[in-house]
């Protein structure tokens, strides 16, 4: 009998599970508006930012789906160039924050290659604005071996470059692939255990839980065929969105492209739990340059951390914020380090 009551409790547990999924997949009310970033003046370019002097719509296919790419090449490519193989944050598009690092590449005699991740800008894949994980590493790993095929490109000097969600992408990569010649990795996420107790301290336990629902409801939808369920990246305080704070808001709505879209496919939250890229440090051969903004918001490393990274990296600090990297004279200082970093350890003077 006892068996018997244990079998029935599972029963009736489970079948409560899938009526509460099946609600929450196909309940309207859980539809979250589209959150436009409201328009700003962009930061002004910077005086000394060198013009193109060739950069070459390109694409390369991964199982069948097609990504866009930008190609940077020097001006001369007499002789095969070291290649620096650039990925973009949370939502970022290769027309996006990207642009004025792979300029200074260039103008120091590298080649730069920028790309949309599959689901994003001029990439191709369905449903629009899926981030997941170990898509976009294996984007970045077509990426390289894109490049490794160019005739202009030294297949023994390819360098990455990360930044934000996709700083750690680089080490994961060049854990596995010997062949890289070194990283860099900018205001990266790391430290996945100091980014959640930020998170749940900043927003609270009661908007994580939401989000979590609003990341079933995708997961649910997806598997009965029904369109994906999305939410905005950033949206103001109080709104539902991955990101809702004022400066998080702030810093996407400076630095937003023609092709952002300030949505991304729910199931994001459900689905990026198991990635860690600092377990890949120790395993990285190459060297690897951490560049940690001191007030960062969205992507802290605690204290425990740096002295592991330490360890395997070379680590700079700057004392400004998550979005403060990417222009004016903190970006001066950061693509100053990046290129003394690149010359060193891709052997061009």
């Amino acid at each position: 009998m006892t068996l018997l009551y244990i079998a029935k409790a599972v029963g009736f547990i489970l079948a409560a599970c899938f009526i509460y999924l099946f609600l929450v997949a196909i309940l309207p009310g859980m539809s979250v508006p589209q959150q436009p970033l409201e328009k700003t003046s962009q930061p002004a370019p910077e005086n000394d930012t060198p013009r193109a002097a060739f950069r070459g719509d390109v694409s390369f296919e991964v199982e069948g789906t097609s990504l866009s790419a930008w190609l940077y090449l020097p001006d001369d490519v007499s002789t095969p160039v070291p290649c620096i193989i650039m990925g973009n944050g949370f939502g970022g598009t290769k027309d996006m924050v990207m642009e004025p690092y792979a300029l200074r590449y260039q103008a120091a005699g590298f080649a730069a290659l920028t790309f949309d991740y599959r689901h994003y800008g001029e990439s191709e894949g369905e449903p629009r604005q899926l981030l997941v994980i170990q898509y976009q590493l294996e984007d970045y790993k077509a990426a390289i071996k894109y490049a490794r095929s160019l005739k202009e490109v030294d297949p023994a000097r390819i360098a990455l470059w990360g930044t934000s969600a996709s700083g750690g992408y680089g080490i994961v990569i060049a854990a596995q692939d010997k062949g890289i010649a070194c990283v860099c990795a900018q205001c990266p996420g790391l430290d996945s255990h100091a980014s959640g107790e930020m998170f749940v301290k900043r927003l609270g336990i009661r908007h994580i839980l939401r989000l979590i629902m609003h990341g079933q409801r995708d997961v649910m939808r997806s598997r009965l065929g029904l369109s994906a369920h999305k939410i905005p990246i950033v949206g103001k305080p109080g709104s539902i969105a991955f990101f809702p704070m004022s400066d998080a808001y702030d810093g996407y709505r400076r630095l937003a492209s023609e092709n952002f879209v300030n949505e991304v496919c729910a199931r994001v939250i459900l689905r990026s739990h198991g990635y860690r890229p600092l377990e890949h440090l120790r395993k990285v051969r190459c060297p690897v340059l951490i560049q940690i903004c001191d007030h960062d918001i969205l992507a802290p490393i605690s204290t425990e951390v740096e002295k592991e990274l330490r360890k395997h990296a070379d680590v700079k600090h700057y004392p400004i914020g998550h979005f403060d990297i990417y222009t004016g004279s903190d970006f001066k200082k950061s693509v100053s380090d990046q290129l003394v970093f690149f010359k060193t350890h891709l052997c061009v003077h």
